[in-house]
């Protein structure tokens, strides 16, 4: 294991670039460890070091996860976000706990968050929604990327319109937060929500347009038809 991880350090300092460095931690408000890869190299550097594990068993995969979480940089989360994920076959109910560590404990900037979330998190939730109770205790969490990851979690099930009762439910906890992570977060949701349910988003919006923070609500209503939306921001 130790060899694997020094190799994936080796070849993330051997391509790190110090222009993309610089611009890439202007994206985040929060300091941000970054060694300097465009999102595309690492991307393309995961899938080519997956496949030469000699060991692909979920177990094996998930230690190597945790110590790559642990390093705090931000395009090795990004490649235990992908290793994660190449597991999903494999998953099991029990999974969200070491989600919900892997969240709390090593997840501090939105991209970590909504890589993992949007995709593995996600996919634990389609394969057993009983997990969406976890997102729904992490709507009152103190950790800001613990709220966000309640909401982004559901951004690709939204889509395909599922769980719409339990979407209303994580906006309706989160619907005052002061976070702008936060909001962001559940107002994507929402706004993925809307494409397979407008008029129910719509209504709920309209029914919390005086208490939703501003950017949730613009977020919410982006995919709207151009009438709903001009209708929405009337005064």
């Amino acid at each position: 294991m130790d060899q694997i991880i020094l190799k994936i350090r080796q070849k993330l300092t051997a391509y790190s670039d110090p222009g993309i460095k610089k611009s890439s931690e202007s994206f985040f408000k929060e300091g941000v460890k970054i060694y300097g890869l465009r999102n595309a190299a690492v991307h393309s550097m995961s899938r080519e070091l997956f496949r030469e594990l000699p060991d692909r068993t979920k177990e094996n995969v998930f230690t190597l996860c945790e110590e790559l979480w642990r390093s705090g940089y931000l395009e090795e989360s990004l490649i235990a976000c992908n290793w994660a994920y190449s597991v999903r076959k494999s998953f099991e109910l029990g999974d969200i706990v070491v989600f919900e560590r892997w969240i709390d404990n090593y997840v501090t900037n939105w991209a970590s968050c909504d890589t993992f979330c949007n995709h593995t998190v996600g996919e634990l939730a389609v394969k057993y929604p009983s997990t969406i109770a976890y997102l729904k205790k992490w709507a009152h969490s103190d950790n800001r990327w613990m709220r966000r990851a309640a909401a982004v979690s559901l951004i690709i099930p939204a889509r395909k319109g599922k769980f719409p009762d339990d979407i209303f439910e994580i906006a309706t906890i989160m619907l005052t937060d002061k976070d702008d992570m936060v909001q962001k977060g559940y107002g994507w949701m929402l706004k993925a929500a809307s494409e397979a349910y407008q008029k129910d988003v719509y209504d709920f919006v309209m029914k919390h347009r005086s208490s939703m923070p501003r950017t949730s609500f613009r977020y919410a209503i982006e995919k709207m038809t151009p009438e709903l939306r001009a209708k929405a921001m009337s005064k």
